[in-house]
Parts: structure tokens; sequence; C-alpha cells
């Protein structure tokens, strides 16, 4: 399969529709085939054809995406960052972060981080000997006292999930860079189609393309993307002699073997050429859903980066092209969020986000029970919504009518 075109200086939805996919040499298919073999014939000993031998170590469907990706998250023009593709946004962290810590290292994270991430470091990491800081990473001062000598990431998800924090990526930045660390940024509900924080100076981009990537509730998946450049911190070495962060993910991807499959990357693929469009949809019903919970009667508080009211709404206007689907509301009490979670019709109750279909749950008790009791625990009366691409009629009417 030929990739050869470089495609780096056009738009965000070109890249995304060609990058890593030119029409098969062969046949001329405009698809990236599925490429369903677990071994591939060498022509001779050491006789690779593409570089490929075994289909943990590399699919010609899964180069595809990575390629896509990677192409995706990276600035126009400037030189690609390098893409990689797992059988889960978990699978990728947990790569990541074995790839770049050691024991004895310490993290900052997010006080309202992820609960499946915060789970993997402070349980898994942490029986390894690495330690963390979880932190408001909106508050810049709060982020640099929290870094020790020993800290090597710095953490950040903007937006936040899923009270919707928004965290200045650039100034965070300059407080890892400062520290000698890694800044890592989940960019998995801003999607790279309205947030990319290589450009803003991030090492490394993760994704649950389960998401907004593949966009349709149909496949799970993760995805690194690292920096062109990025070094491993402390001075290390990757397993396979290397500096770079890219040769130690690549080393602990084939490795650990994680990998996304050839179908579910055919998927996720197919997801990625489509997301810019359906972005827009997303976003453009989120507020619309936000506007009418803002002077809705029954609803205390509304949080969506695109309301005036959010307290990060100014830096969310510069750092992101949009406010993206996510909204989060609270309504008083946890017997109500609960009532409202039971009654709607169009959304549906259920854990995960960023499909087409509309998705509504209950944070205190689904998504976020691994983090109860501890600091980033949230507030009983929280519902979180997906906003998918339905009619904003239909999803206002039927918000409405849950409300009571």
């Amino acid at each position: 399969m030929s990739t050869h075109h470089d495609w780096s200086d056009a738009g965000f939805s070109t890249r995304a529709i060609h990058a890593g996919q030119d029409p098969d040499p062969t046949t001329g298919a405009v698809v990236v085939p599925v490429h369903l073999t677990s071994t591939y014939k060498q022509d001779g000993v050491g006789g690779l054809r593409g570089g490929y031998e075994y289909t943990r170590s590399g699919n010609p469907t899964r180069t595809a995406l990575e390629t896509a990706l990677a192409a995706a998250e990276t600035p126009r023009g400037a030189t690609p960052a390098r893409g990689f593709a797992f059988a889960s946004g978990l699978a990728a962290e947990d790569t990541l972060l074995r790839a770049v810590l050691r024991p004895g290292d310490h993290v900052v994270l997010p006080d309202d981080a992820y609960g499946g991430s915060y789970r993997l470091i402070a349980r898994t990491f942490g029986a390894w000997g690495v330690e963390h800081t979880a932190v408001d990473l909106t508050d810049l001062d709060a982020v640099a006292a929290a870094v020790r000598p020993t800290t090597r990431v710095v953490w950040v998800e903007t937006p936040t999930n899923p009270l919707l924090g928004i965290s200045d990526i650039a100034a965070l930045a300059g407080v890892a860079r400062d520290a000698g660390a890694l800044l890592v940024v989940d960019n998995t509900f801003a999607s790279p189609y309205l947030q990319q924080p290589i450009a803003l100076g991030a090492d490394v981009v993760v994704h649950s393309t389960t998401k907004y990537v593949g966009g349709h509730s149909d496949v799970v998946g993760g995805a690194l993307v690292v920096a062109d450049g990025a070094t491993l911190p402390g001075g290390r070495e990757a397993p396979n002699g290397g500096r770079l962060v890219a040769d130690a993910v690549a080393f602990g991807q084939n490795a650990s073997g994680a990998v996304a499959g050839p179908f579910d990357s055919w998927l996720t693929l197919r997801g990625l050429k489509t997301l810019a469009v359906r972005m827009e949809r997303h976003q453009a019903n989120a507020l619309a859903v936000a506007r009418f919970l803002e002077q809705h009667p029954r609803v205390e508080q509304v949080i969506y980066p695109g309301l005036e009211s959010h307290p990060g709404h100014a830096l969310a206007k510069k750092q992101m092209r949009g406010a993206g689907g996510m909204v989060s509301f609270r309504v008083g009490s946890e017997d109500k969020a609960l009532e409202v979670v039971s009654r709607t019709q169009v959304f549906t109750l259920a854990e995960s986000l960023g499909g087409v279909e509309s998705l509504i749950e209950h944070p205190g008790r689904m998504t976020h029970a691994s983090v109860a009791g501890s600091a980033l625990e949230v507030p009983a009366d929280l519902v979180r919504l997906s906003v998918g691409i339905e009619d904003a009629e239909d999803l206002v009417a039927d918000l409405d009518a849950a409300l009571g």
C-alpha cells in the first residue's frame, strides 16, 4: 500500500480523509483494505515487504490509522508527529506510562481526571512505586508547587471529564518544560479537530478513539500521538537505545502488544474521515442544549465551555476551534439527578461518549464511581450529557420532559 503523498500542508479534513490512505496500488481501491492476517510471507529470511512480519508488530490497516491520526494532530505544515494505535485508551495510557516512568517517579494529574486514568496511575502504578499529586490544573501556581525534582509527567485533560475544566496547555507546557517533565494531554473530549495540543507545546497526546474519533459507538480503541523530537525525561534511554519518547512507545507497543486489531483500526479510520462535520453538529447541538438548560428553573448550574458563564470560556475560545459536544449540569440533589437520567427517551442512559447518538449518565454512580471518596469525587447531583447529532429541537424537548 502506498502512503507516499505528503499531506502536511493540507487542511484538517483533507488530511483526515487522505493521510496514510492513498488508493491501493494493486487494485486502485480508494478505501484502505482490512488486512485480516496475523503473519506475512517473507522473500527469503528477513526479506520483509513493507516492513511487515507479524500483525502485533505492524499491520497495514493499523499503519494507515496511525499515519492519519498523527496527521490530524500535527499542526499544518509542521514535521509529522508519530501515531500509535492501541486496543483501548487505557492500553495507550499504560504503554506510555511504562515507557516513560520508573519506580520513584512522580506524576502531576488533574483533580478531576477521568476515573480510569486516575485508577491506573494511583492503583496500578502506585503499587509499582510511582507517586502522584492531584491538583487544580487551572491554577498554574498550584501546578508549579506540586512539581517535585522527581516529576516526570504533567498529565492534562482539557476539557476535563466530567466537570469540563479548561486548562491553559501552552502555560502548562512551560511549567512541565521548566521541570524537565513531559506534558501529556488527553485530547479525547476536544478531538483533534477542535484542539491540537502539540501546536501548544504538548509532548504527547492521548485519545480514547472509542469516543469522537471513532464516533459511532461501535469500536473500542486508543491512540498516542508523540510530538516530533520529544525526548524521554531525566535523560533516559528507550530499551531500543533511542532517546525519543516515540522510540520508547514503539518498543512498548510491540513488547506489551495491546495493539488495535485490523478491523478495529478500519472502523476507527472510517470514523476519523467524518470527524470535522460531526464535531460541528455535536457542538451546535450542545450549545442549543446548554442554553436551554441555563434558563430552566430546575437546573442549578450548567457547565459548558461555550457559555459565557463558564470560567474557562475565554481560554477555550483561544485554544480550541469550538467548545465540543459535552455538557454537564447540576440539579440540586442525587435523587433529582437519578430521576432525570431515568426519564429521557432520545438521550440513552449509558456510559461512554462521542457517538452520533446522545447519551446521558450519572457520573457519581457510573463513570466516576471508581473515584468515590477520593480527591476526585464528583458532585452527587451532576448529570453528564454527550450531545449527539440528532435534531436539536428533539434533544431539547426530551430534556424538558425529563426535567418536568
